[in-house]
């Protein structure tokens, strides 16, 4: 018997359009314990709706180890259009960072998600909705996982947010 290094229960499955990405997005986050790593050319405006911030929001809360990062192509949309996020920023310093790529980095074209070292969403490029959700699949999450290393080392801090007041 071949090992392949694999969760026994890994599932790997192909689907095409954006309602089910985010959906799943949706659903994975409060199945994360203490990760979130996403990469995207921008972020989309679910990352702005009250479900999403709640549901990232309890994430951050539940532990002072978990982190949210993201690495996304344009940074300002995200000032634009997920105040919700930024609020998010504000209450979470340490545990939330946001950059932007670098040259180096702007070519990269497949947005994905990845929860903790096992769960992902990856879509085939930005300007396609072809798409693929693993589950239990560390091998898959593992490639995920580097890609994002090298991504976030080709990035530099984007969005920094303070409380100012007396």
């Amino acid at each position: 018997m071949e090992h392949s290094g694999n969760l026994p229960n890994a599932e790997y499955r192909r689907f095409e359009g954006m309602r089910e990405y985010e959906a799943l997005i949706d659903a994975l986050i409060p199945q994360t314990h203490r990760f979130i790593r996403i990469f995207d050319k921008t972020l989309s405006r679910a990352y702005n709706s009250v479900a999403r911030y709640d549901a990232l929001r309890t994430f951050l809360l539940d532990s002072r180890t978990n982190r949210l990062l993201i690495v996304v192509h344009d940074a300002q949309s995200i000032e634009r259009a997920c105040p919700r996020l930024l609020e998010l920023m504000t209450q979470f310093s340490a545990a939330m960072k946001i950059h932007e790529t670098l040259r180096a980095a702007r070519h990269v074209y497949d947005p994905f998600v990845v929860f903790d070292a096992s769960h992902y969403v990856h879509r085939f490029h930005y300007d396609h909705l072809r798409a693929a959700h693993g589950s239990n699949d560390v091998n898959g999450a593992q490639l995920l996982l580097d890609r994002y290393a090298e991504i976030w080392e080709a990035s530099a801090p984007a969005l920094t947010v303070t409380r100012t007041g007396l």
